[in-house]
């Protein structure tokens, strides 16, 4: 799977796609907060920079595009000056607008946000959820009918500012239904039976809870749930986001499947659930697994958690994020292919890949310091591991005094390794040659022409490192302190 999205990215066929639903100004007042005001005990913001985002169906057309798809958008704003200010920042992304429609009696969507020190403090929204005029929603109507069969997808973002009325979300679901295209609905309104028609609905954790007569507890009251939702919307799946609990995808007749987040650092979820739609959503209209789009959605989404404000990510940000997650593996003791798979990809994306090997039989302080400071000189550890019969040829036939398999499982529990293998050859000449690494790392106990494939890295521009051991650390020296011990006793 992360091999055919690798293949998809180096390509630049995008999907067409309308986006139809509420558009939004996102203001955004930057600075610092040093003192309290001696008017009221609230904080003094000092004002540093101040700027302008997409909110709302139009943050999702943005992520689109950041993506590299042909993106038309549809809605409505008002005839004012946060209505320019919008229309012109949707025209600065290469958004199509020909779908956006102006009116006078309400003012246009927009959210206020003060951030001191990378942190929202206040929220100041402005907005009129009066229903739409008639002329608005025939206008709007008009325009769908029109352009989906030339699309190659729907969104519906529904952020509940009254947009999606029910007869313009049936004339969606049934020119799309003609025209076989799919539709994906991120919902707002509790009653989901509006949404009826739809491929797929992606609410939060909290909208289903919401809109179902279930008591959620547990994943069994969610799939409870979500079975619920399907049934009611006649949906081929539905997308759950749960925030740190990731996210857990159903489908019909199937088992509620969750896929856990892998965000690394979250500093804002602002616009995380616009991402994960459009992520998804191009996933799935360019003919992607409704499971493969998820995994690819929580990608993105673990990405634009990372950052502060409404914002998008890129292909390039997902390229390299998929890249991070090709390396992780469910287990650290590989086989040589594998690992020579992933030593592949971490060099694509120059990772600098140390080596070094030995029995680790019994593991010591000496053994930990050596293959911390080894850890510190690149980017992954690799260690080769001598099996049984390795080390029975090197040490004799009384050892190992752990198995392979034992000495594998506590290697493994050390952070500083990031992949085993195991050789059965007496030296790891063969393994250097096939893994290639970046550096070869030997105790200082040797010297550098002693060591086993120092011609290899040198050959092809690498280099041998010698770290200083531990003075009075050795497997022998172990066992003999724990024979001489066990004697006296």
């Amino acid at each position: 799977m992360k091999e055919k999205f690798k293949h998809f990215f180096n390509n630049n066929e995008r999907p067409k796609i309308l986006v139809v639903g509420d558009l939004i100004l996102d203001e955004y007042i930057w600075g610092g907060v040093n003192r309290i005001s001696p008017e009221a005990p609230v904080p003094i913001l000092e004002t540093r920079s101040e700027n302008l985002a997409l909110g709302g169906a139009a943050n999702v057309a943005n992520n689109l595009v950041g993506l590299g798809c042909e993106v038309h958008l549809c809605g409505a704003i008002g005839q004012d000056e946060k209505g320019d200010k919008l229309l012109q920042t949707i025209h600065d992304r290469s958004i199509q607008t020909e779908g956006i429609f102006r009116f006078v009696h309400r003012p246009t969507t927009s959210k206020m946000r003060i951030i001191a020190h990378n942190q929202q403090i206040l929220r100041i929204d402005k907005e009129d959820n009066r229903p739409i005029t008639e002329e608005t929603e025939k206008k709007l109507i008009q325009y769908i009918n029109q352009i989906i069969p030339g699309m190659d997808g729907v969104i519906c973002s529904d952020y509940h500012k009254g947009i999606l009325t029910e007869k313009i979300i049936k004339t969606i679901m049934g020119r799309a239904q003609k025209s076989k295209k799919s539709v994906i609905v991120d919902p707002k309104s509790s009653d989901f039976s509006l949404y009826k028609g739809a491929n797929v609905i992606t609410p939060n954790e909290k909208e289903v809870a919401r809109s179902v007569p279930i008591k959620i507890k547990n994943n069994e009251d969610l799939g409870r749930a979500a079975e619920y939702l399907l049934n009611l919307t006649r949906a081929q799946a539905i997308l759950i986001t749960r925030g740190k609990d990731g996210m857990s995808l159903y489908q019909s007749k199937e088992e509620l499947v969750s896929i856990p987040t892998v965000a690394k650092e979250v500093f804002d979820v602002t616009g995380a659930g616009d991402t994960v739609i459009s992520v998804f959503s191009m996933a799935v209209f360019s003919g992607f697994s409704h499971y493969e789009s998820a995994w690819l959605s929580n990608m993105a989404a673990s990405v634009v958690v990372g950052k502060v404000g409404t914002a998008v990510v890129t292909l390039e940000e997902i390229n390299e994020f998929l890249h991070e997650e090709m390396l992780r593996t469910s287990h650290t003791v590989l086989k040589l292919d594998e690992l020579k798979a992933i030593i592949s990809m971490a060099k694509s994306t120059d990772k600098k890949v140390v080596f070094t090997n030995g029995c680790f039989d019994i593991i010591h302080g000496g053994h930990i310091e050596f293959l911390q400071k080894a850890k510190s000189l690149g980017d992954i550890l690799v260690v080769g591991l001598n099996t049984d019969q390795s080390v029975r040829k090197l040490k004799g036939e009384n050892r190992p005094i752990k198995n392979e398999k034992e000495r594998a499982n506590i290697l493994s529990a050390l952070k500083y390794i990031d992949y085993i293998t195991l050789f059965d050859e007496t030296t790891p000449e063969k393994l250097i040659r096939e893994i290639r690494p970046d550096i070869l790392v030997k105790g200082n106990d040797y010297k550098i022409d002693e060591v086993v494939g120092r011609e290899i890295v040198e050959g092809y521009g690498a280099r041998v490192e010698l770290i200083p051991i531990v003075e009075g650390h050795s497997t022998t020296q172990t066992l003999e302190k724990i024979l001489e011990k066990h004697k006296a006793s």
